[in-house]
């Protein structure tokens, strides 16, 4: 072997060792992050045995869930190079959608169904001015934000529509009426999607298309992949979860709300990048979008343990959003020069 092949060998190994490094990273900075929240409220609060008990725990994984199963949705947007500021305004269209077709007489699944299909054809529309129109995701979904919350307003009479007790609140209510399940029914809901979601994402051909369309388009278009189709099938896809998350907020408010949801957008999207996913795609994970969710719902839950007014939760929140976005850009750069 001479000099000059095994200098090559090392740079090599060198370079794969550093992007294991950064892949290892990736999957435990989020992990990291969560048990250090954890641990901090836990210390600050003056009961830490009430903020790590099973009951509290439960209470936030309840809470977790809405913007867990947005977060599934989102993931695969931002893996695909896109990003989506409608979801609250979906949420709440949806929500109301459950509502009115609720109390209409229409039967539980068929409601669910109206709402769930309602999301995904906003999905789908976005997909279409995205790729149709050439509007650039953020501008196209910023204004389908105003569109959705103002039909949302229309449709349910500028009002929350009351629904009385039905099966839709059994199955996804945030307190179960079962013991035996430990956990909320909208929790294993969500845990089940997020398994399904992983999966898909990373061993479907569908998934290795959605990380190839966000790593580069062009490269992407270049392989044969029909970029325009698949990115509106990724939106309609995100948009039936998001519809599901209406239906769950719904479920937990017992009634359909038009200004629900206001800003969940910015939970959802930090939970992506919190996570490790990449604004600039070709980057994300089911998991790690799901311990940025658990990473927002402990901020809350441990901000309201102390007493901390909502600006401060504002202000912390706003600030991690900030600094996971930093993070994500300079990873970006140390790999571009790796």
């Amino acid at each position: 072997m001479t000099a000059s092949t095994a200098d090559a060998e090392a740079g090599s190994w060198s370079l794969r060792s550093a992007e294991a490094g950064r892949r290892w990273l990736g999957r435990l900075g989020p992990a990291a992050g969560l048990v250090l929240v954890v641990l901090t409220f836990a210390l600050l609060s003056d009961a830490p045995a009430r903020y790590l008990s099973p009951f509290n725990l439960r209470i936030v994984l309840s809470q977790t869930a809405i913007v867990a199963v947005g977060a599934i949705g989102m993931t695969a947007i931002i893996v695909s190079g896109g990003i989506d500021l409608s979801v609250g305004a979906v949420i709440a269209l949806t929500g109301v959608i459950t509502a009115l077709t609720l109390g209409a007489g229409w039967p539980p699944l068929l409601a669910v169904a109206a709402a769930v299909l309602a999301g995904g054809a906003v999905g789908f529309v976005n997909g279409l001015l995205v790729t149709g129109l050439r509007v650039v995701p953020f501008i196209a979904t910023l204004g389908m934000l105003g569109v959705a919350r103002g039909v949302a307003k229309w449709l349910a009479g500028e009002q929350a529509v009351d629904v009385a007790p039905n099966p839709v609140n059994d199955l996804l209510v945030t307190v179960p009426r079962q013991r035996w399940m430990v956990l909320a029914p909208g929790v294993w809901l969500t845990i089940g999607l997020a398994i399904v979601a992983a999966f898909v994402l990373r061993n479907t051909v569908f998934g290795r298309r959605v990380f190839a369309l966000g790593s580069n388009e062009h490269a992407a278009r270049a392989m044969g992949i029909d970029t325009g189709r698949l990115t509106r099938l990724t939106y309609a896809l995100a948009g039936l979860l998001f519809g599901l998350a209406g239906v769950m907020q719904m479920s937990r408010l017992r009634q359909g709300d038009p200004t629900v949801a206001n800003g969940a957008e910015l939970d959802i999207i930090a939970a992506v990048v919190i996570g490790g996913g990449s604004l600039s795609g070709g980057e994300g994970s089911i998991l790690g979008s799901m311990i940025g969710a658990l990473i927002m719902a402990f901020l809350r839950n441990g901000c309201q343990q102390m007493g901390w007014p909502n600006y401060i939760q504002e202000i912390i929140i706003g600030a991690i959003i900030v600094l996971a976005v930093a993070l994500d850009r300079l990873r970006a750069r140390a790999a571009e020069h790796a």
